[in-house]
């Protein structure tokens, strides 16, 4: 069997442990595993697509722009597994605890603080929250925080920056993913009783392992069922999971981007990224 490659995005030097992990947890089990990490998700996707790699560990982002690509040009994407925590996430706009804001609807004529250009959760989904609402860029002044652009908002730095923006009285409202809400709280960007919640999105998922047609599928197959068996309970797995964020790995779905698929065609945000993958 011919080594079975992964591609992931470098967002943390902590990735390197997690797949140097994955790749003995793999081996042990008898399927010949590598992975090759990349500065942004872009290039992984042109890699993907050109059949570098076979397996991507993809952003919610990439995995849109992935399926469309390979739809263009007469292939199929499919995404066959996630973690328990990439389900039924949710974003959330945030004022100050003293705001006098109390409608989205509200924020037209204000400054609304959001992450990278690029990020899902803390910037797509939640312009198009705010589009939902009768508001459209224009009608508010958007103050991004393009931390690390190209990893998709896994660097949570342009969410923080955004955070620290509402806290210094920069902007009049911010965006980010409830759990980063939690964090940043805990560590004290956001000072206790400092904020509140304005509105909240629909819940929807986050990364997922994406596969195109032409991947080995017995490597598929085994990679798939092998990473679904992964037990927190087992001492030797538990420190890489918890690396990952996760306690169970789940089988891949796609009903989870609907928001993010209505946000990317709102707001453009992969149309020559599109145009380009159709003329190669």
């Amino acid at each position: 069997m011919r080594v079975f490659t992964l591609g992931a995005v470098a967002y943390d030097p902590k990735v390197v442990t997690i797949w140097e992990g994955f790749k003995q947890h793999f081996a042990d089990r008898g399927l010949p595993f590598d992975f090759l990490l990349y500065s942004n998700y872009e290039r992984l996707v042109d890699d993907h697509l050109e059949g570098v790699i076979d397996v991507a560990w993809n952003s919610p982002l990439a995995w849109i722009e992935a399926e469309r690509a390979a739809r263009s040009v007469g292939r199929d994407a499919r995404a066959i597994a996630m973690r328990d925590t990439d389900r039924d996430l949710t974003s959330v706009v945030v004022v100050r605890a003293d705001s006098k804001l109390r409608t989205l609807g509200e924020l037209a004529g204000k400054t609304v603080a959001v992450g990278s250009g690029d990020s899902p959760q803390a910037t797509l989904i939640p312009l198009l929250l705010l589009a939902d609402a009768g508001l459209r860029p224009g009608d508010f002044e958007i103050r991004r925080h393009d931390v690390l652009v190209g990893k998709h908002g896994d660097h949570i730095g342009g969410e923080r920056e955004a955070a620290r923006a509402l806290v210094a009285g920069r902007v009049d409202a911010a965006c980010m993913i409830d759990g980063n809400y939690l964090a940043f709280a805990q560590e004290g960007t956001l000072p206790t009783g400092s904020t509140r919640v304005l509105a909240q999105t629909p819940p929807y998922d986050h990364c997922n392992f994406t596969v195109l047609d032409g991947a080995p599928p017995e490597a598929v197959d085994r990679f798939t069922t092998l990473l679904l068996a992964m037990s927190y309970d087992d001492p030797a797995v538990r420190p890489l999971l918890r690396l990952e964020g996760l306690k169970t790995w789940l089988p891949g779905r796609v009903s989870g981007y609907a928001q993010l698929n209505r946000a990317v065609d709102l707001l453009g945000t992969l149309e020559t990224r599109l145009a380009r993958a159709a003329h190669r």
